[in-house]
Parts: C-alpha cells; structure tokens; sequence
C-alpha cells in the first residue's frame, strides 16, 4: 500500500496489509476498522467485492468513505461513497486498486494506474511510481504533507519474525514525495541486508550474497554494509574480494579494524598479509 496526503500522519490511518492475505486502503472519512476488518474477512475467504457489501452495509456513514482492497490472489475492488469530496474516484484490476479523494481530476488515478502497471522494478518501486505520478498529474489539490508506503511478505520483518518487508511514513514534511524515497531507498537496502544476514546466520553464505551484493550497491558508501560484505563473501568462498570489501570498509570506518581483528566470521583472513597490512600490523 502506498498513499500520500495534504493530511498529517496519513499512514497511520490509510495503509493495512498481511502477507498472504491481502491489503486495503481506508480513505476519504475513513473508518479505520475497515482495515482490520478486511484482512480479517479476506482471511475467512470473503471475495474484495463481497467485503465492500458487509462494510458498506454495515456502516453509519458508507456515503462518505472510500477505500480500495487487494486480495492475495490478486482479486480487487474499490469503493467511493457519494458523499466524498470531488474529485473522487478509483479503479481496479488484477492485483491493484487505486482511488483518491479531493484530487484535481480523474487524470490523478489514471497516471496512478498507468505509472503502476507500466513501471519495472519491486512492487515498492512501482507503488512508488504510482505516487509520483498522481502527484505530477495534480494529485491532492490541498497540497501535499504526508506519506507513506508498507509492503508485506511472510517472514520479510527483522529477523525474520514479522511479515513487514518495507514500512516507512513521512508524517508531516515540505516535500514528503522526496522524504519517502530517501526512506524507500534506505528501507530497500536494509531489506536486501536483512535477507542476506538471514540466510548467512542459516550457514548459506552461497545464498546469502547475491542479496548481500545489492545491499552494497545501494549503500556503497556505508562501512557497515561493506563489512558485511566482507563477512559474507568470505563465508561463499571468496577471500580476495572480501578482503576488498573489508579494505572498502575499513576507508570510509577505520573504527571497525578494532572488530576485524576479534570477530569470528573474519578469522579465515586473519593468516593473510593482506588482512595484517590492512590492520596496521604488517
């Protein structure tokens, strides 16, 4: 789910999701039971359209929401009530809704659709898209102050113990569409981390450092993520190269060498001039 608003704190009241489950969107008036409500009847096998009935049916008010659901299969539905704020509308099809409230036309949730389903990269980088271009195409027509993007996949939390792959918010800021990119590009790196420290804890440092490799493409000009790298490459058999990585580290950290020379997961390089010469101790 990714959303953004002239609204302080958006993704404390818009974004819901479960991995294997489904997501939803509570907007416009929202009725923030909506979301959990959704997973829980998605859960029990309820279809996206027949949820948009039990909620609407259900509710003091289904004039004046909105709020769009994505069921796990890909099953979809949206739902605008009378009662919201022109502009306002949504549309949807496999695996997406999109919809917006108080927008300066039909054109915002067009460019949402568009940007979607035509751009490449993680389901983040296409939520992302589908943000910026709402935004270019007029977006809210208050302005703009919040955001916020959650994508969800079982076991993708810290650890490995909760299903929040990605979870950032922008809640009050001049240029919330930049904030969240910065973020999404931290979130995006530290979920490649994750993975590959995941795997590496597992005994797979073969597995572990294609995710590990994209981390430090993203972050560079992060030691830490370079010293992984160095950990990790040496665990799938490749000294040379993490003797580069650590050298990579140790420029940018010189603190770090304090940590190479007691740290377990180095102790294969610890026989090598090359590991000597980088601690100082040729």
């Amino acid at each position: 789910v990714a959303v953004a608003s002239r609204f302080f704190a958006v993704g404390a009241v818009v974004p819901w999701a479960r991995a294997d489950v489904g997501a939803v969107a509570t907007q416009a008036f929202a009725n923030t039971s909506f979301g959990p409500r959704t997973l829980e009847l998605l859960e029990s096998g309820a279809s996206p359209e027949q949820i948009v009935d039990i909620l609407t049916q259900h509710d003091d008010h289904p004039e004046r929401r909105q709020f769009g659901i994505v069921a796990a299969d890909g099953r979809s539905a949206t739902y605008t009530g009378y009662g919201c704020n022109s502009w306002a509308g949504g549309r949807s099809g496999k695996n997406y809704a999109c919809q917006g409230n108080i927008l300066a036309g039909e054109q915002v949730v067009m460019a949402m659709e568009s940007a979607f389903l035509n751009t490449g990269g993680t389901l983040a980088d296409r939520l992302f898209a589908a943000l910026l271009a709402a935004e270019a195409n007029g977006g809210d027509v208050r302005g703009k102050q919040s955001a916020a993007l959650i994508v969800v996949k079982a076991g993708a939390g810290y650890g490995g113990y909760t299903d929040r792959a990605i979870d950032i918010r922008v809640d009050d800021h001049s240029e919330p569409f930049v904030e969240l990119g910065r973020l999404l590009n931290l979130a995006q790196l530290n979920y490649a981390w994750n993975d590959a420290w995941t795997l590496f804890s597992q005994g797979k440092g073969r597995e572990a450092l294609p995710y590990m490799e994209k981390a430090a493409g993203i972050g560079s000009n992060n030691p830490e993520v370079l010293y992984d790298l160095a950990v990790i490459r040496l665990a799938a058999g490749k000294s040379d190269e993490a003797l580069s990585a650590l050298a990579s580290a140790l420029k940018l950290n010189p603190k770090l060498k304090k940590q190479a020379l007691v740290d377990d997961d180095l102790s294969a390089l610890r026989t090598q001039p090359q590991f000597m010469k980088l601690m100082g101790r040729e």
